[in-house]
């Protein structure tokens, strides 16, 4: 089984799908419960969405699951959000808080240190070195670390999710010029709401590469799936028409980030 997929390109800007992938090695699979193998928090068509949106764009998706291990968390499994529920390197429950694996087949802590270095480490391995390739090319790296969540999910979040969530870890991760083009295009964008910094300020990635004094900018765009989904619970399906429309705005976005590009300090 791949660990990644990787599209070599010569923009400034680079695509990262974390959690987009729904491969599950068997021996972890048989560990799921019935709840687990849903796989219900993938972050369902996101590749698919962003497809040929900025030809020249690097991508590197992880096709593993979340529930193998968590691309977009810290490997020292410091919580991204302390206080807050939310889910861990390897989770223990789905976004619902309720229980994904079988009796007595919770990851142990050796399973997470395989896990570890078989899958989270080779991924960003490829994505840093991505990073470095790009900036070598253009003096900077544009990291967009592409996400979806459920619009309604009372364990993490009070109410709907806005459609754009935007994290830049309170603008610690990209340049203003950056985040200010992306809050703009989303805050304009008609039939649609946007928050910047609000519940998802950016996960582990964002806030791991995103450092704007090295030319590194990074910025977590997290869409509420009611914007492409046909429904939100199996078999999530992908909704032709929600999603035309909102990859007019997905276009407009990496467009004006691109372009961006050649006006960041070098």
């Amino acid at each position: 089984m791949g660990i990644f997929e990787l599209r070599q390109g010569t923009s400034p800007v680079i695509l990262a799908f974390p959690h987009t992938g729904t491969d599950v090695p068997a021996d972890i699979w048989e560990r799921l419960n019935d709840n687990g193998r849903i796989l219900a928090d993938t972050d369902w068509h996101i590749d698919r969405l962003y497809a040929g949106l900025l030809p020249e764009a690097t991508t590197v998706r992880a096709t593993f699951h979340r529930y193998v291990i968590d691309a977009n968390r810290d490997p020292a499994g410091v919580s991204l959000y302390p206080g807050q529920n939310t889910t861990g390197l390897v989770p223990e429950t789905d976004f619902d808080g309720k229980p994904i694996w079988k009796d007595g087949a919770a990851p142990t802590e050796a399973d997470i240190a395989y896990r570890l270095a078989r899958f989270h480490t080779p991924y960003h391995a490829a994505l840093a070195a991505e990073i470095e390739r790009v900036k070598a090319i253009h003096g900077v790296a544009i990291l967009y670390d592409c996400h979806s969540i459920r619009s309604h999910i009372p364990f993490l979040f009070e109410g709907r999710l806005p459609d754009f969530n935007i994290g830049t870890d309170m603008g610690r991760t990209c340049a203003k010029t950056i985040e200010a083009a992306v809050a703009e295009a989303c805050g304009t964008a008609a039939g649609y709401t946007s928050i910047l910094n609000g519940r998802f300020k950016g996960g582990w990635t964002t806030r791991h590469y995103g450092r704007p004094e090295t030319g590194v900018h990074a910025i977590q765009m997290e869409l509420a799936q009611a914007t492409h989904l046909s429904t939100e619970a199996p078999p999530f399906t992908y909704d032709e028409e929600k999603a035309a429309r909102l990859r007019i705005h997905l276009k407009d976005i990496l467009t004006h980030i691109e372009a961006l590009a050649s006006t960041l300090h070098r």
